[in-house]
C-alpha cells in the first residue's frame, strides 16, 4: 500500500484518542455496575470452558458487558469484536475489518471478583491490524480508570482529582503478581522488601501507574501455545504511554502486537526494578 493509500485507509479507521474518550463513560458505568453487584451475585459457570477460572461467570459480567456493547454499537458499529462473554449484543457485530475491539467486562471473575483476592478490572481495547492502539482499564474496587492511546498520553480518572495525566512511578513497595506466580517467586520478591499482591491480568498491566505500586509480574504456563492472552495485553498500551519499562521472556522486548507469544511480563517504572525482576525470574524459574 502506497503512502496515499495508507493515509486514506487510516482515515477510515477509528481515531485512537476519540475511541478512548467516547468509550470512557460506558466503561465507567460498567465498572460501577460490577462494583455495585460485588458480593451480591453468584458464579454460574460456563459449561464449555476447560478450567474453573475460565468457566466463572456472574450476572455482573453480563450486565457490564452489555453496557459497553450498547455504547460500542452507537459509536463504532462497524468494528470486529472479541468479547469475553456471549451476551445478546455480541451478535450485532459482524465486522471483519482491520479494527478490532477487545472487551473483558470483569477480568478476574473467579479469584479477584468473587473470592476477593486482589483487584479485578474492566477492560476495553482497540487494535488496528492486530496492534494495540487505544486502551481503557478500570479498577472498580480502587475507584480508578486508566486510559491511553499510542502516540498520545496516559491518563487516569479517580473520584478525588478527576482526569489528569499519569506516569509510571516507583513510589511504593507493592508489586502486583498474577495469581499463578509460584510461591518461590513470591518469596524472593518478599525477601527484597516488596509486598506481593495477587491481581488480575488487567491490573498487572497498569501496575506501576497505581499509587504505592512499583511493578507488575505475570507468568503464563508454557502449556499455552499463544502465551499471554489478547485481553492481558490491552493495558500495556497505557503503560507504554506512561513511560513504563515492559519486558518479556529473558528480558526481551514485549511486542505491541496481539500475536507474538510471550509467557512472561515484567512491568516496572524504572530500569533498576526491571533488572531485579529479571534476576529473580532467572534464579527462581
Amino acid at each position: 500500500m502506497g503512502s496515499i493509500g495508507r493515509s486514506v485507509w487510516m482515515q477510515k479507521q477509528p481515531n485512537f484518542n476519540a475511541f478512548a474518550a467516547k468509550m470512557t463513560p460506558a466503561v465507567q458505568r460498567a465498572a460501577a455496575t460490577a462494583r455495585a453487584l460485588e458480593g451480591k451475585v453468584t458464579n454460574t459457570p460456563k459449561a464449555f470452558e476447560p478450567t474453573a477460572i475460565k468457566q466463572a461467570l456472574t450476572e455482573a459480567d453480563t450486565r457490564a458487558q452489555e453496557i459497553i456493547l450498547e455504547a460500542l454499537a452507537e459509536n463504532y458499529p462497524q468494528v470486529s469484536l472479541e468479547a469475553e462473554e456471549d451476551t445478546p449484543r455480541v451478535k450485532d457485530f459482524q465486522g471483519e475489518g482491520d479494527a478490532l475491539v477487545i472487551i473483558d467486562p470483569i477480568d478476574g471473575t473467579l479469584q479477584s471478583y468473587l473470592e476477593g483476592l486482589g483487584p479485578y478490572a474492566t477492560i476495553v481495547g482497540l487494535a488496528i491490524e492486530r496492534r494495540m492502539h487505544s486502551a481503557i482499564v478500570a479498577l472498580p474496587r480502587e475507584g480508578l480508570l486508566f486510559r491511553g492511546s499510542s502516540g498520545g498520553c496516559a491518563e487516569v480518572i479517580d473520584d478525588s482529582e478527576g482526569l489528569r495525566p499519569v506516569q509510571a512511578s516507583a513510589d511504593g513497595d507493592r508489586v502486583f503478581v498474577s495469581h499463578n506466580v509460584p510461591a518461590n517467586v513470591r518469596a524472593a520478591l518478599a525477601a527484597e522488601g516488596l509486598e506481593v499482591i495477587p491481581a488480575c491480568g488487567g491490573a498487572v498491566s497498569v501496575a506501576p501507574l497505581l499509587p504505592g505500586v512499583r511493578a507488575g509480574l505475570r507468568i503464563v504456563p508454557r502449556t499455552s501455545e499463544s502465551g499471554l492472552s489478547v485481553r492481558g495485553r490491552v493495558g500495556l498500551t497505557i503503560a507504554r504511554e506512561a513511560g513504563a519499562f515492559i519486558r518479556g521472556d529473558r528480558g526481551g522486548i514485549f511486542r505491541d502486537d496481539l500475536d507474538t507469544p510471550h509467557w512472561l511480563l515484567c512491568l516496572t517504572a524504572d530500569e533498576g526494578d526491571q533488572g531485579l525482576l529479571q534476576k529473580i525470574m532467572r534464579k527462581e524459574t
